[in-house]
């Protein structure tokens, strides 16, 4: 699918310019604005630091509509050049390992019987009859599930581009069989990274977030 990412820039600041704009979630932290663009050598750059091309739609995104900013919930984290070299900016961002962006991104996540049975043995304080004892059983629990789930083997090859509130993210998986999709990251509830529905590609995503903010600001007022 080719995508007018020009024509795309054009409906976000219709969208700002919508009396309504206020209704879409997450339109009061963004407030459909979009960074300026990258230049080819920048994004080139960037690409070299990573030591991978990052996927076509995304690319488009970002040389021809922004290098972040209006997007689905609080919006897409911007692409920035700092001190240390190229990074992404936002709450979770600093979760991606770029040093191992080239590694495939893992389709497999922790066994799901060893996470239900991991679960299953989460200490509740009525078992317990000395509060700091509770303490301290939970506090290794939960070290266990941060190993199983939150450790940094699980999302290498991929980044992490947008956040809902209540660190739930988004992430674009940017090396391995999975190149290209957009991966759900509700771990804080205790689940792995899922993908977002069959084969969702960056592209596709940001557009039906279009199509769907579009649709709220032309909806009937309530």
């Amino acid at each position: 699918m080719t995508i007018d990412w020009i024509r795309v820039r054009e409906r976000v600041a219709a969208l700002a310019a919508s009396p309504r704009a206020a209704e879409v979630f997450g339109g009061h932290s963004h407030r459909f604005e979009l960074e300026p663009v990258l230049t080819p050598d920048e994004l080139a750059e960037a690409e070299a630091q990573f030591g991978v091309t990052l996927p076509e739609d995304y690319r488009g995104f970002l040389l021809h509509a922004g290098r972040g900013g209006a997007g689905p919930s609080y919006g897409i984290f911007p692409l920035r050049r700092g001190r240390d070299g190229w990074h992404w900016e936002g709450d979770g961002a600093d979760l991606a390992s770029l040093a191992r962006l080239r590694e495939p991104f893992p389709v497999q996540g922790p066994d799901p019987a060893a996470l239900d049975a991991l679960l299953a043995e989460r200490p509740e304080e009525e078992d317990f009859e000395d509060v700091d004892a509770f303490d301290v059983a939970y506090e290794a629990w939960d070290e266990r599930l941060a190993g199983l789930l939150w450790n940094e083997d699980r999302t290498v090859g991929a980044v992490c581009l947008c956040h809902h509130g209540c660190a739930t993210r988004e992430w674009l998986v940017v090396s391995g069989p999975e190149r290209g999709t957009i991966w759900s990251d509700d771990r804080v509830d205790e689940v792995d990274l899922r993908p977002r529905g069959e084969r969702t590609t960056f592209g596709r995503w940001y557009l039906e977030w279009l199509a769907e903010a579009e649709e709220r600001v032309r909806a009937p007022a309530r």
